[in-house]
């Protein structure tokens, strides 16, 4: 990332309200320079054009922002990260985030792994498992206070993957595009069930593109029943 695309980078965050310091702009140049490098080898992302990677993965990632406020101090776990999205612009943006990735490839978490190294970021745990057997695990059950998934699932299936990991009081939050709202009614049984309560959707416009994508946040209100998560790939079978 030169000069100029670090300038143009930075102009793109600050208008979603996120301004970056040049350590933090440096700390975006690595993490692409690391991530176009691996696409080589494993698939993290579809996009390998430069200047699209920092619209349609880090900004969208950082755009999160606009529901979460700031997160310094926060617990945020990232369920299925692949390419460190949105945890890890999440983390460059607020340094002292507490941040758990996860993903249940292990060249995945390698990477990611990798790339918490190189950044010098601290207070990052990265988890080699499925989220059905962490949200069962008393080390991380309801121990977040952001639970977050990019492009995993439909809403019905993402809810019994993050509600049961965040605590009463915290938020599940998932990044949708056009059918949101859509996902929202259809999951609202699933939310109910699993201890959820009043859900928000937020509308993000990013640079270039025509498509608004929404911020789903859904309210912890309730202990999740012990039933849940089921074992692992039933969410997805058989979505709540």
């Amino acid at each position: 990332m030169d000069a100029a695309a670090r300038e143009e980078f930075a102009g793109w965050a600050a208008a979603l309200g996120a301004p970056l310091s040049p350590a933090q702009l440096a700390q975006f140049a690595a993490y692409e320079a690391l991530l176009l490098a691996w696409n080589e080898r494993i698939a993290l992302t579809a996009i390998r054009e430069p200047r699209q990677l920092r619209i349609r993965h880090f900004l969208d990632a950082l755009s999160c922002a606009a529901a979460t406020g700031p997160l310094d101090g926060r617990r945020l776990i990232d369920v299925g990260s692949g390419a460190g999205l949105p945890g890890l612009p999440l983390k460059i943006l607020y340094p002292d985030l507490r941040l758990t990735l996860v993903d249940s490839v292990a060249k995945k978490a390698r990477f990611l792994e990798l790339v918490a190294a190189e950044l010098g970021l601290s207070d990052v745990t990265v988890i080699a498992d499925r989220a059905e057997v962490l949200g069962q695990d008393a080390a991380h059950r309801e121990g977040y206070d952001w639970a977050t998934a990019r492009a995993v699932a439909e809403l019905r299936v993402l809810v019994e993957l993050l509600l049961p990991l965040v605590r009463v009081g915290g938020r599940a939050l998932a990044p949708k595009g056009g059918s949101a709202a859509e996902e929202l009614t259809a999951a609202a049984p699933a939310i109910a069930a699993l201890g959820g309560g009043a859900s928000q959707l937020i509308p993000v416009r990013l640079p270039e593109t025509e498509a608004t994508h929404t911020l789903i946040t859904i309210d912890k209100a309730a202990a999740t029943d012990p039933r849940y998560p089921r074992r692992v790939g039933v969410p997805a079978k058989r979505p709540l």
